[in-house]
């Protein structure tokens, strides 16, 4: 009996040990209708609410595919661009320009002018160095995913113009996808230069889990637009859009309200 009893024993706490290891469900938190929400953490991976799995324009959230094609470079240069609203026959979204911006600045106020002004730089350095179709490939190895069969036929880089940096409907994504890109080891480095651009120092340096964020507007279908924010806080990363007519400032307050819980 007492072997018997032992081998009872055995077979019941096991499985009691193993789900002891396993995190409890997380609650769903409240969203309003329209609301779309994607966390990713490395312990529950990736969960998705409410209106999450609809892809859409993403709008500036476009820059996040530059840093992680040319962020380190960029930064590493400590270059600057001066935006006046208009270079060519591109315009900014402000439209009387960002003034003289850095790469943290442009990020931070959504200036697509100086990332596109960078981008024509380090594409003509590509042709240099890797040769037209290689530099293609280098290219759109980051952003086929997002722009699926709206490339530009051809073996040389694409044409280079605002609709690669958010305008238009070029590149779309969904929360539920952003943030699986985002969650994917590949991207460790635009998390953690996105956390160093868009934290204070003493943020970034002091307080281990303080969370960044950028809230963008993007185009919305019909006509419009409607916001998105993303950010993290080194133990999780989330993307929250809002509906159609939401600003850039009601997503930032709707994302503390969900996620920092103020």
């Amino acid at each position: 009996m007492g072997n018997l009893r032992r081998a009872l024993l055995s077979v019941t706490l096991v499985p009691a040990f193993a789900l002891a290891q396993t995190p409890a469900p997380a609650p769903a938190p409240a969203l309003a209708p329209g609301e779309g929400l994607s966390i990713a953490s490395p312990e529950r991976g990736v969960r998705s609410y409410g209106d999450a799995l609809a892809p859409g324009p993403m709008g500036p959230l476009a820059h996040l595919l530059w840093v992680r094609l040319e962020g380190d470079a960029w930064a590493s240069a400590a270059g600057s661009f001066k935006c006046t609203g208009k270079a060519g026959p591109f315009t900014c979204s402000a439209p009387k320009g960002h003034g003289r911006v850095d790469l943290p600045r442009a990020l931070q106020s959504g200036c697509s002018l100086a990332l596109l002004g960078w981008a024509m730089m380090s594409a003509d350095q590509w042709r240099q160095i890797y040769g037209e179709g290689a530099a293609r490939v280098r290219m759109l190895e980051i952003f086929a995913p997002f722009a699926e069969n709206r490339v530009p036929p051809g073996e040389d880089i694409p044409p280079l113009d605002m609709t690669w940096f958010g305008e238009g409907d070029r590149l779309r994504t969904s929360p539920d996808a952003l943030a699986r890109w985002l969650a994917d080891p590949a991207q460790e480095e635009v998390l953690r230069l996105y956390r160093r651009l868009f934290l204070s120092f003493i943020d970034e340096t002091f307080k281990k889990n303080a969370w960044w964020y950028d809230a963008v507007e993007a185009p919305a279908p019909g006509g419009g637009t409607r916001a998105w924010v993303v950010g993290g806080n080194g133990l999780v990363t989330a993307v929250l859009r809002l509906p159609p007519g939401a600003t850039a400032a009601q997503a930032r307050a709707r994302f503390m309200a969900i996620l920092v819980g103020r």
